[in-house]
């Protein structure tokens, strides 16, 4: 069973960070040359070259946060009814219905209760490791401060360590998500 929940962990952050990136890439990257072009299109020199790269770094940063709770959003979707580990979680149809079924076509429509409920859970899990890596942090190291470690990048991380903790629990928390053999 473990090997089953980080196989699922692993192809989830997987996708979660390629999407989430190259997306964000892309679209700093159109940003980006948006206003090189509204600025007239400058001669390329060093200084115009740095102009750039900070302009892009800091859209990147800026559309990285939107891109990620879209690819969080799409994620969810393709962790239901792959085998991994001789295991698969499945998605059942809704409870109100007599009979209760899995469903074997999930349309993001299927999702969104279940992501509602996960998504909630990923917060909450990443705020207790990010007081857990505080309190870490306060006790053992030289920092004195949470803003003078923390970044979007750190708190990616978080994110990725709190997805594998939930999808142990999601089982358990969501009534329309059981794991079952394959």
């Amino acid at each position: 069973m473990n090997k089953f929940y980080v196989n699922v962990w692993f192809w989830w952050a997987f996708r979660v960070s390629l999407n989430s990136i190259v997306l964000a890439f892309v679209l700093a990257g159109f940003v980006t040359f948006y206003i090189y072009l509204n600025r007239d299109m400058p001669e390329l020199n060093a200084e115009v070259i740095e102009a750039l790269r900070l302009v892009f770094k800091f859209w990147f940063m800026m559309i990285w946060n939107f891109t990620l709770l879209l690819v969080l959003f799409r994620s969810i979707k393709y962790i239901f009814n792959k085998c991994r580990s001789g295991y698969k979680f499945e998605l059942l149809s809704c409870e109100q219905e007599s009979s209760v079924e899995v469903l074997d076509e999930i349309g993001y429509g299927d999702l969104v209760q279940v992501w509602r409920r996960w998504f909630m859970l990923l917060i909450w899990l990443t705020g207790s490791l990010m007081v857990i890596a505080l309190a870490f942090t306060l006790l053992f190291t030289s920092y004195t401060s949470l803003f003078e470690w923390f970044s979007i990048y750190v708190l990616f991380g978080f994110v990725l360590l709190a997805g594998f903790f939930s999808f142990i629990i999601l089982g358990s928390r969501c009534k329309r998500v059981r794991v079952s053999k394959c």
